[in-house]
């Protein structure tokens, strides 16, 4: 692809005029080619919008919109938590991808700036910049989910100093796409100074993926079987025992990327009382309940407003946000069934409101639990005993 549109970069160097960074990036958005088959479709592509967004990825990152939050010698733009955030909801607005995927820049690349080796870091970080090659997380096991502690994947090294890795991960987005997966297993016994992180070829040897189907027909996740895969002495980040300092990174970038949600749940919305009013289904009873849910979306937009003006990733407040966000689009897709009645037994492909009916139960857990984020509110903020463990 080719535009007329200057490199971007440098515009998140405006700080004091966040205006201006947005007019610039929405201008930028509505009139760069699309590449045909992309959608918005959220933090991580299926295997039919791998090609697409990967093509829209590099048109970014030739316009320099790709990897905001990374240092500018590595081809970031040292852009500010607003920064950040402004492109997330003008691309939520433009319904577009920001990016390929979440896991390669907003995990993965903070990791290695962190704690990999020069080596690690030629090898990898350009090849992400541009969207060659796509990662997956391999964090979750089917006893270990929210816990990331309770981990029973084991790497063992071996005489000759290569690691062999045996165990199963579970919700591992893009798995079957993926070109590496970033790695959280278990290297001792202590349940957070044995954990080490590792770089794994999807490809080696001893790697299963198996794509989990799920309820709108669509398979982001999936499981991976590790079956004594045999990974270089050099695949380990960090040192030893760093494996829990290397997962709060991530799961802190993470957080940040929640809040261009409620844009997409803003256009939700209207679709919501588009469709109430053209099937005559707006009664007192539906429109109080849509105008409540209007108004938590507000409240969610300004928690997100809050969060990202602090600057401080590991805030409880973002633990507010992912709760907010996640039972906000919860209750959208719920409402989608009073708007559409029978209707909503439909091909998901065929109507976006029973898409969200279908996949927004499942906010409530992927991220991290509502469970969860109200232990750590509890804990942390409310000072409450800590739950039994």
């Amino acid at each position: 692809m080719t535009t007329d549109f200057p490199r971007l970069t440098t515009i998140f160097d405006r700080t004091d005029d966040p205006d201006r960074i947005r007019a610039e990036i929405r201008d930028f958005l509505d009139q760069a080619p699309k590449p045909p088959g992309l959608r918005d479709y959220g933090p991580t592509p299926t295997a039919n919008d791998v090609e697409p967004g990967r093509a829209w990825h590099r048109h970014l990152a030739e316009n320099g919109l790709t990897c905001l939050h990374w240092p500018k010698e590595y081809g970031g733009a040292d852009a500010s938590v607003v920064g950040q955030a402004i492109f997330a909801e003008e691309a939520a607005r433009a319904g577009v991808p920001r990016q390929l995927g979440i896991t390669a820049i907003d995990l993965v690349g903070p990791v290695l700036l962190a704690f990999g080796t020069p080596e690690q870091k030629e090898a990898h970080l350009e090849s992400i910049r541009t969207g060659d090659h796509i990662w997956c997380q391999l964090f979750s096991e089917p006893g270990a989910g929210s816990d990331l502690a309770g981990i029973r994947t084991t790497v063992e090294q071996r005489d000759d100093g290569r690691w062999v890795v045996s165990g199963q991960k579970v919700w591992s987005s893009a798995a079957a796409s993926a070109d590496y997966g970033i790695l959280l297993a278990r290297t001792g016994p202590d349940k957070h100074k044995g954990l080490s992180a590792f770089i794994v070829p999807m490809n080696a040897d001893g790697v299963t993926v198996r794509p989990l189907v799920q309820l709108d027909g669509e398979s982001k996740f999936n499981e991976v079987f590790l079956d004594d895969v045999v990974l270089d002495a050099h695949a380990i980040i960090g040192e030893p025992g760093q494996g829990w300092a290397v997962a709060m990174v991530t799961l802190g970038r993470e957080r940040l990327t929640l809040g261009s949600q409620a844009v997409s749940m803003f256009r939700l919305h209207e679709k919501l009382v588009e469709t109430a009013t053209a099937r005559g289904s707006m009664d007192p009873v539906l429109a109080r309940s849509l105008t409540t849910l209007w108004a938590r979306l507000w409240l969610l937009r300004y928690t997100w407003q809050r969060a990202i003006e602090s600057g401080d990733l590991t805030s409880p407040t973002f633990s507010v946000l992912k709760l907010m966000t996640s039972e906000a689009e919860r209750d959208l897709g719920d409402l989608a069934t009073d708007v559409l009645g029978t209707d909503a037994c439909i091909d998901p492909a065929e109507d976006p409101l029973v898409h969200a009916m279908l996949v927004g139960r499942a906010q409530t857990i992927l991220g991290g639990t509502s469970e969860i984020q109200r232990n750590i509110l509890g804990e942390r903020v409310l000072g409450l005993p800590k739950e039994p463990r």
